[in-house]
């Protein structure tokens, strides 16, 4: 084990290595600027993200196809990680159920500090790398589970420590980083690392960082879900109908849909037991909830198949 004095040499070498660490030059009187001038910088640098995100497309795809396999195969999509970063994994996956319909054991997220630290800091919580491993082992991980570790450092503890357990467990590993040359890079299968540069407040990377990583995520569960067939079209067929305004989405989707008008779908709606897929069949082929649920448990309710296109 190193000396503390040695650890701490290696920690600030990582530091002095890590792009979100550096100070933006453009940023350097940030306090004696107009508000006008701050966020016409922010927004600026804001542009640089997308860009960014842009050069790591063949490595979220590569991230994708593993997903969708690993689902495929009894598996599932865990996010870690610690802070906003962990925010962005947990904001994601509690998204997924109503979205698209997932249970929401699919799609999960670990912070930490646990469930307190998505609305508050929980001081020290992300240096445990022991914790890490901890809260993943107590998912029972399998080799079909892939694990998506966020930080934009790419040296948080507690996401390094959750990756060694899902390397040993078998289970693929995908990083999602603001530092390539970081341990969370070298730890992961599949690198995501959009290199921001430095943000305009000096570490704070809720901002471009953080913006990279909920453009990332949002392109992984989107993706996979569209690829696992939980969307018709560009529509969200499998969204969970808990308010009055996902009811009346839900009217507009199956009339565009099947090209009916919106009171035949409400009367198919109902008569399909709110099930969006049971009432588009009805719509597009004619056809009663009876006959239609049929024809989707004939093809494991896959909406083309079922309608023939």
């Amino acid at each position: 084990m190193p000396s503390p004095a040695k650890k701490h040499v290696r920690e600030r070498q990582l530091t002095e290595q890590r792009l979100t660490e550096q100070r933006n030059a453009t940023s350097g009187n940030l306090d004696r600027m107009t508000a006008r001038e701050i966020v016409r910088l922010m927004n600026r640098e804001d542009c640089k993200v997308a860009a960014a995100v842009g050069w790591e497309l063949p490595a979220i795809t590569q991230a994708v196809d593993a997903i969708v396999s690993g689902i495929r195969k009894g598996g599932r999509l865990i996010y870690v990680g610690a802070g906003s970063s962990g925010r962005m994994g947990a904001l994601d996956a509690a998204e997924c159920p109503p979205t698209f319909g997932t249970s929401p054991s699919l799609v999960q997220a670990l912070i930490a500090g646990g469930r307190r630290a998505i609305t508050r800091a929980v001081e020290g919580a992300e240096d445990s790398s022991r914790n890490g491993e901890r809260d993943l082992r107590a998912k029972k991980l399998t080799r079909n589970d892939v694990v998506v570790g966020i930080a934009a450092s790419g040296t948080t503890p507690y996401v390094l420590g959750a990756l060694k357990y899902a390397r040993r467990r078998g289970a693929t590993t995908v990083a999602v980083t603001s530092n390539l040359r970081m341990p969370v890079g070298r730890l992961a299968k599949i690198v995501i690392a959009p290199e921001v540069g430095p943000e305009v407040l000096t570490g704070s990377t809720r901002l471009k960082a953080g913006t990279s990583q909920k453009m990332v995520l949002n392109m992984l569960s989107t993706a996979v879900m569209a690829r696992l067939g939980h969307v018709y079209e560009n529509l969200m067929i499998d969204m969970l109908l808990t308010n009055e305004k996902l009811a009346d989405r839900a009217l507009r989707i199956l009339a565009e849909a099947s090209g009916k008008k919106v009171s035949a779908a409400e009367h198919a709606l109902r008569a399909a037991g709110h099930d969006m897929r049971v009432a588009l069949v009805m719509l597009k082929l004619g056809v009663g909830a009876g006959e239609a649920r049929k024809k989707l448990k004939a093809v494991r309710r896959d909406l083309r198949k079922a309608m023939g296109e």
